[in-house]
């Protein structure tokens, strides 16, 4: 669907520059289903910035909410890209520490205690990457009244909203009474539509922050690549789309289901937090080493990738990532080579 539109789109000529904003197609589209399946409220499409994938959301959003000197909240182990982001703006990435005692939840009397006067921003990860947590309703209305009483704006990364799993159900932070005005809800073709190399990320936030972002970004990117937001136009109207992303989300289901199990058939292995979203597993090892050395013993003996789970924060350390983002067959053949290595190691 998406290759067929995008080679449509070019041949019928459009290569040219979008708007900075994004095509309006897109946005009128957008914002339709952020209202009927996120529940959020658009006033105007001035509320709505298409980007080049959600990461350049963060960095543009970063750009015009903080000052040098000046703190923003992120999740610790959280997507790789959050804290180097606020720390290249001369900027302090303050972590949130999530531990699986907790179930990798975010302590809300800590980050009470953890705002400062210099405090302007929060990242919320929701299917949230490592960890796959999904933050009930309850919580994020707790959170909600901690941002407006402290008046911050809470940068809501929705990449994997369509990836949820048995009860779990995905929940928009702006969707809560009022929240759109401390909201920047950022979401991307690259998750619900597998198109992670054409770079589509879709913004909604207060008109005065959108509209700074797209100032800032004819100095970055200057537009997102036409023929691919038209389209992630289509697609975002197109029920057979619909019907494929769900297609898609059964299959990491299954997918999720062998991971999970063969983790816990393997010695030295142990994921106490099953992930209720995304598609990834982040268990905790055992073997007497840190988290680059287990990844690359188990890459050297065992030809597997995972990432160390240091990558995405301090407290991340004794863990490693594992995407089920491949084929079945490949993973099954990948989770016996890792138990092979594994029965090598001593614990």
């Amino acid at each position: 669907f998406i290759v067929k539109h995008s080679c449509k789109a070019l041949a019928e000529g459009e290569t040219h520059y979008s708007p900075p904003g994004g095509r309006i197609e897109l946005k009128e589209a957008f914002a339709e289903k952020l209202k009927k399946e996120n529940k959020i409220k658009v006033d105007s499409l001035n509320e709505i910035l298409v980007t080049n994938g959600s990461t350049e959301g963060i960095l543009l959003g970063l750009i015009c909410l903080l000052d040098p000197g000046e703190e923003c909240l992120v999740p610790d182990p959280g997507f790789l890209a959050y804290k180097p982001t606020v720390e290249m703006l001369n900027c302090f990435a303050v972590s949130m520490k999530l531990n699986e005692e907790t179930g990798f939840q975010i302590d809300l009397d800590a980050t009470k205690k953890a705002i400062s006067k210099r405090t302007r921003c929060v990242i919320l990860n929701t299917p949230a990457n490592p960890t796959g947590t999904v933050f009930k309703r309850k919580f994020l209305e707790e959170l909600a009244d901690i941002v407006v009483e402290n008046e911050l704006i809470v940068l809501s990364d929705e990449a994997y909203e369509k990836l949820v799993y048995n009860d779990a159900k995905h929940i928009s932070f702006a969707s809560l009474n009022g929240m759109e005005e401390y909201t920047l809800s950022l979401f991307t073709c690259s998750k619900s539509f597998a198109m992670p190399g054409l770079r589509i990320g879709l913004l909604h936030g207060p008109e005065w922050l959108i509209k700074a972002m797209t100032r800032v970004k004819l100095y970055t990117t200057l537009c997102a690549p036409t023929p691919f937001q038209l389209a992630a136009a289509k697609a975002l109207k197109s029920k057979q789309m619909k019907k494929e992303t769900e297609k898609m989300r059964k299959e990491y289901a299954r997918r999720r289901k062998l991971v999970l199990k063969r983790i816990d058939e393997i010695d030295g292995l142990e994921i106490k937090v099953k992930p209720e979203g995304a598609f990834y597993a982040f268990p905790r090892f055992y073997a007497k080493m840190d988290s680059f050395k287990f990844a690359e013993y188990i890459l050297q003996k065992a030809k597997v990738l995972v990432v160390p789970g240091v990558e995405f924060g301090k407290e991340g350390e004794r863990f490693i990532r594992m995407s089920y983002a491949t084929a079945y067959h490949l993973i099954e053949k990948a989770m016996d080579r890792i138990e092979k290595a594994m029965k090598k190691l001593k614990y």
